[in-house]
């Protein structure tokens, strides 16, 4: 049915994500940011907020109070529904977002230093063949694929401004995780051998990425920011183990198992480098409106031709290529310091969004457009809060070789705020 022309089964085990389009290269990368970016439609990369962390450009750390220490904790849920072939099938999943803390270093400098997913590996097929297509009498055989795993990104970033207007930053990043695919050939007459294959990668990678905002008044009430950011292209580090086997009610026999590093020259795996720019207009402390673009080009990643990275069939045919996204967001807070009503000082957030997914199936793009909704949520005092975030969306299309997967996501993040370093002062 899907992809690979197999029926899917979605369920939990221990799945970090789930869907057929994390089959090739690395898996389904994750949307970057907290809640906070991704209820505005995943921007970031120009605005400049002091109450809340934004994880999407490292100048934007030093958009704070200069004595304040903050901290954002996010969980996710994702609902997917997917469709293909006139088979449907349905998976839930709860994972965390990330975990990052910021502080202040000196004066108009900060730092932070965070964890989060990168890209999830996460699926599960079928195929059953009864006798009656098979010659001989060998009864029912049952063709399967799955595969699971994620990697993560350790991140360290720092930033400065100056003249209070001009800010740049660098993050350094590391890739870290383990992906798992396996295919198997089973037959229900026990007296003939299955074969089983796969590979297992352990894969690791450093990489740096640069940004930079500018923010300027624009008349008496607006202000006016651009952002931009650039991460570096990174080589894959790791390992790619090779296995088949035949197993069978009496024996097991292992018929391949190779081991090979990724730094080999004939095994050179790539992730691609990423640019991305933004504007963003803001209205006194009540509103503020963004839309950011980001590119990033795969072509030269070698997935697929790289064992355990290519995963493609005859109906099937996965290629790496350029990525774009397009994203939009809007936040308002009606008034933050009423007294009155609690609702006012709620911060209500929308976004929508446009991706260009990193490869081609069949020569053909995977796209996916969704619409984001969210609030921030104050708690006592200073900037707590809880920020929640729903993304609803749709990936792939009705095709005889692409499935449509429609999807609920939501994401919560708790943001901690204190200030830190603080002289109290006696008359």
């Amino acid at each position: 049915m899907v992809v690979s022309g197999n029926v899917l089964h979605a369920q939990n085990g221990a799945y970090n994500g789930f869907t057929p389009y994390s089959m090739y290269g690395v898996g389904d990368l994750q949307t970057p940011g907290s809640a906070y970016n991704k209820s505005m439609g995943g921007v970031g990369i120009a605005s400049r907020n002091n109450r809340f962390m934004n994880l999407m450009n490292p100048a934007a750390v030093t958009a704070r109070d200069s004595l304040s220490f903050m901290a954002d904790f996010g969980v996710m849920a994702n609902t997917q529904l997917f469709k293909s072939d006139g088979v449907s099938s349905a998976n839930n999943l709860f994972n965390i977002s990330n975990l990052a803390i910021s502080f202040p270093v000196y004066k108009s400098s900060a730092m932070y230093v965070g964890i989060s997913p990168y890209s999830n590996v996460g699926y599960s097929f079928s195929a059953p063949e009864t006798d009656q297509a098979i010659i001989g009498r060998t009864g029912n055989i049952t063709y399967t694929s799955s595969g699971e795993g994620s990697i993560y990104q350790v991140f360290l970033g720092g930033g400065a401004t100056f003249w209070k207007k001009f800010s740049v930053g660098v993050e350094g990043i590391y890739y870290f995780g383990t992906l798992h695919k396996t295919s198997a050939v089973t037959f229900s007459n026990t007296s003939y051998a299955g074969i089983s294959s796969g590979y297992d990668m352990t894969l690791r990678a450093g990489t740096a990425k640069f940004g930079l905002q500018y923010e300027t008044p624009v008349g008496e009430n607006y202000t006016l920011g651009v952002g931009a950011t650039y991460k570096l292209g990174a080589n894959l580090g790791g390992y790619v183990t090779d296995y088949k086997y035949k197993a069978s009610s009496s024996v097991t026999d292992t018929l391949r198992y190779n081991s090979d590093t990724l730094r080999h020259a004939s095994q050179r795996v790539r992730l691609a480098s990423e640019i991305g720019v933004g504007v963003s207009l803001k209205f006194r402390d009540r509103w503020v409106a963004e839309i950011d673009y980001t590119r990033s080009d795969w072509s030269k990643s070698n997935f697929a031709t790289t064992a355990g990275f290519a995963n493609s069939s005859e109906k099937a045919v996965f290629s790496s290529t350029c990525s774009q996204s397009v994203r939009g967001g809007f936040e308002i807070t009606p008034n933050r310091n009423d007294i009155r009503y609690f609702y006012k000082r709620i911060t209500y957030r929308a976004g929508a969004y446009y991706d260009k997914s990193y490869y081609l199936l069949n020569n053909h793009p995977v796209t996916s457009m969704g619409l984001t909704f969210g609030a921030t949520i104050p708690v006592n005092r200073w900037y707590n809060g809880v920020t929640f975030s729903v993304d609803m969306g749709q990936r792939g299309k009705l095709t005889d070789y692409m499935v449509r997967e429609r999807y609920v996501n939501f994401c919560v993040s708790f943001n901690i705020f204190d200030i830190w370093f603080q002289k109290p002062r006696y008359e």
